[in-house]
C-alpha cells in the first residue's frame, strides 16, 4: 500500500503548502471586527487565474481539454522532445510555488526547483520522481484554490469523474497517454516499481492526486483543518478500495471512486464536526 501512503503524504503536504499562502487579516466594519483570509502573492509575482468562484470549473475544464488535445498531438507526431520540454517547465513551475511555502529566499527556490526538474527529466530515478511529485500538486493547489468554491470544485469532480470513465473505458485515449508517459518514464503521477526485479510498475495519475487535493484545500479554506482531514481520509479509503478490488495489469478510472471518497469525507464533516 505504498501508493496509498504516498497519496496521503502528497495530500497533507499540499494542504500545508496552500495554508502557507494564506494569512488572517483583521477587518472592522462599523462595530463588528472579524478576521478574513487573504491569499499571499505567489513567488516571483506569478499571477493566479482571475476566475469567478462559482463558475471557475468551466475555464478549468476548458484548460484540461486543450492540454489533453496537445498531449494527444504530441503522441500522434512522436514529438518526444516537446513532451520533455513541457514536462520540465511544468514541474519547475509547480516546484517554485511549492518550495516557496518553505523557503523565503526565492533565488534558492529558483535554483532548487530548476535542478530537481532537470534531474527528473534527464536522470530517470523513481525516488527522485516520486519525491518531486509529492510537492507538485500542492503548488498547483496554491494557484487554483482561491478561485474555487465548494460548489465549483464539486461540479468539477463530477465532470472529471465522468470524463475519466469515458477516457479509460470507452475512447481509451487516457490509457494511450499513460502508456506513452510511462514508456518515456516522464509520467505525471506516482510510479511504484514492484515484482522481484522491479520490472512492473503501479501508477497513479497526477489528476488522481491533484483533484482530491483541490477539494480538500477548498474545504480547508471554507471550514477548517479537521474537515479537510476527513476529505483526505475519505479519498485515501477510496483509493485503498480501488487498489484492493482491481486486477493487476489493468487500467481503471480512479476519479469516480476518489470523488466518491471526497464526498463521503464531506458528508462526515456534517455528521461529526459541523
Amino acid at each position: 500500500m505504498v501508493l496509498v501512503l504516498l497519496f496521503v503524504v502528497a495530500q497533507f503536504l499540499g494542504l500545508f503548502i496552500v495554508s502557507e499562502y494564506v494569512t488572517l487579516e483583521t477587518r472592522t466594519v462599523g462595530n463588528i471586527t472579524y478576521q478574513e483570509e487573504v491569499y499571499k502573492p505567489l513567488p516571483y509575482d506569478i499571477e493566479r487565474p482571475q476566475f469567478a468562484k462559482e463558475t471557475s470549473y468551466l475555464p478549468i475544464i476548458a484548460i484540461l481539454f486543450v492540454a489533453t488535445l496537445l498531449v494527444l498531438l504530441i503522441i500522434k507526431f512522436g514529438a518526444r522532445w516537446l513532451w520533455k520540454l513541457w514536462f520540465f517547465l511544468s514541474v519547475w513551475f509547480c516546484l517554485l510555488i511549492a518550495f516557496g511555502a518553505f523557503l523565503d529566499t526565492y533565488w534558492i527556490v529558483l535554483i532548487l526547483g530548476f535542478v530537481l526538474a532537470l534531474l527528473k527529466v534527464l536522470r530517470i530515478n523513481h525516488l527522485l520522481h516520486n519525491f518531486t511529485e509529492l510537492f507538485i500538486y500542492g503548488g498547483l493547489a496554491a494557484v487554483f484554490t482561491p478561485v474555487l468554491s465548494v460548489f465549483s470544485i464539486s461540479v468539477l469532480l463530477l465532470i472529471i469523474s465522468a470524463y475519466d470513465f469515458i477516457a479509460v473505458r470507452k475512447t481509451k485515449h487516457m490509457v494511450n497517454m499513460a502508456e506513452f508517459q510511462a514508456k518515456m518514464q516522464l509520467f505525471a503521477g506516482l510510479l511504484i516499481p514492484y515484482g522481484k526485479k522491479g520490472e512492473k510498475t503501479a501508477i497513479l495519475g497526477g489528476g488522481d492526486i491533484g483533484f482530491p487535493l483541490l477539494f480538500a484545500s477548498v474545504i480547508l479554506m471554507e471550514y477548517s483543518f479537521w474537515p479537510a482531514v476527513l476529505i483526505v481520509l475519505g479519498s485515501a479509503l477510496a483509493l485503498s478500495f480501488l487498489l484492493i478490488a482491481s486486477e493487476k495489469n489493468k487500467y481503471y478510472p480512479a476519479m469516480p471512486i476518489l470523488s466518491a471518497g471526497c464526498f463521503l469525507g464531506y458528508g462526515l464533516t456534517y455528521l461529526l464536526l459541523l
